[in-house]
């Protein structure tokens, strides 16, 4: 296995002030490319603490990527620590200044002295043109191992990962092939499915390993496989048929699918439509499925109706059930999605009302307390959940929750 250490540069991610997504989809990339990542390291802008990174990361890695502070102000540093730790020093670089005069000229100014800095580069450097920045990327190779050094900015480096450095590095040294499938499933904790699975993960063979991927009322099953043999994949889809029957109830779908994404397709393919009423969610469900293009072929609007008076005037709810029963109840939920159902002329309807916390809750509704109810052609139906006491966490698990009921009646009725 070639093993790649990630060493990201500057004070903004160690102070919080900047969050570290290069990472992360660095290290996804790589894992594709058949690379294992061993490490990733945040470091301060602190050229003794560059150095001593880079020192260690030699020793655990063949390959160490760096990213971050090479733009041309004092305070980025990585240049002149790298030409110190290589032993070198910088030297004028005619392309990347054609680069950086382009970029400049494009944007109707002129190149400064302090800019044309960025077209020094250490002299033992292979030079990567970077197309959508001013800072060029370096590659640097020493002691058998490869370094590169790349822009901080995200896409700036999503682009020379890809387009450069991955190619070479995959030039340079053999990998070996790598599967990954994810299974999504909703509705189901993960320690319970870890036991449903239990002797189907334990049969597993050594090149395969099975990880458990919990995020709010979802849990994600991503199996990996690494060989030498090219038909790895066939060997994956094997391993997920025989996993399948165990755990069918609980999938909505594979990969990048989402939620809504999936419904969407159903929707789209049963050519209805779908309205929504969201009270605790506040839109959320909404904003789900708007985030797909495409989404007005299907989805028409929503009603969020958060007071008791926007629930009478706008869904017709009865004031008498409101006072007696209160907003979370069965009875308001199953108004509110009849209700918008008829206002909206649509297929299908969804609505929610439930105590998002982290107060308002009572001994027979504490804080958590959601009630989901759909509205298809033929019926209108409710249930009550008990979620947690974390108000964001509630809000999206109602979402997703409330969407795969709605799958569920959409498959049902395809029947």
């Amino acid at each position: 296995k070639m093993l790649v250490e990630i060493i990201t540069i500057g004070d903004e991610l160690l102070i919080g002030q900047v969050v570290d997504t290069n990472s992360a989809w660095m290290s996804q990339q790589l894992n594709f490319a058949g690379f294992k990542v061993k490490q990733i390291t945040s470091v301060s802008d602190d050229e003794q603490h560059i150095i001593n990174a880079l020192d260690e990361a030699a020793k655990r890695a063949d390959v160490i990527l760096i990213t971050g502070g090479l733009g041309p102000t004092k305070d980025d540093i990585t240049k002149n620590t790298l030409c110190k730790y290589f032993n070198t020093s910088l030297v004028f670089n005619e392309e990347a200044f054609k680069n950086l005069e382009q970029l400049f000229k494009m944007r109707g100014r002129e190149v400064t002295p302090t800019n044309r800095k960025q077209a020094e580069v250490p002299v033992n450097c292979e030079v990567l043109q970077n197309k959508n920045g001013t800072a060029p990327g370096m590659w640097f190779e020493h002691e058998e191992k490869v370094f590169v050094s790349m822009p901080g900015v995200p896409y700036e480096m999503k682009s020379m990962m890809s387009d450069a450095v991955i190619p070479r590095l995959k030039g340079k040294f053999e990998t070996p092939y790598i599967v990954h499938k994810t299974i999504l499933t909703q509705g189901v904790g993960e320690s319970f499915l870890s036991d449903i699975i239990s002797d189907w993960e334990d049969s597993l063979p050594s090149h395969m390993k099975l990880a458990y991927l919990p995020s709010a009322g979802m849990v994600r099953l991503r199996l990996t496989a690494m060989s030498a043999d090219a038909d790895l994949e066939k060997q994956v889809e094997e391993q997920v048929k025989n996993v399948l029957p165990l755990i069918e109830k609980y999938v909505y779908g594979f990969d990048d699918d989402t939620l809504q994404s999936v419904v969407a397709k159903l929707l789209h393919q049963k050519k209805q439509t779908l309205s929504l009423a969201e009270s605790c969610t506040g839109g959320y469900i909404s904003h789900l499925i708007t985030s797909l293009p495409g989404s007005s072929a299907y989805y028409k609007g929503s009603v969020i109706a958060y007071a008791y008076e926007i629930k009478e005037e706008f869904l017709n709810v009865s004031k008498f059930v409101l006072e007696t029963k209160g907003a979370v109840s069965e009875e308001v939920v199953l108004q509110m999605a009849s209700q918008v159902k008829a206002n909206f002329k649509t297929d299908y309807a969804i609505s929610v009302s439930g105590i998002a916390g982290p107060d308002g809750g009572t001994p027979d509704k504490p804080v958590g307390t959601v009630w989901i109810a759909i509205a298809t052609p033929e019926k209108t139906f409710a249930k009550r959940f008990q979620f947690g006491t974390h108000r964001m966490r509630n809000i999206e698990v109602t979402a997703y929750t409330a969407l795969n009921m709605l799958r569920k009646e959409l498959l049902a009725d395809n029947i």
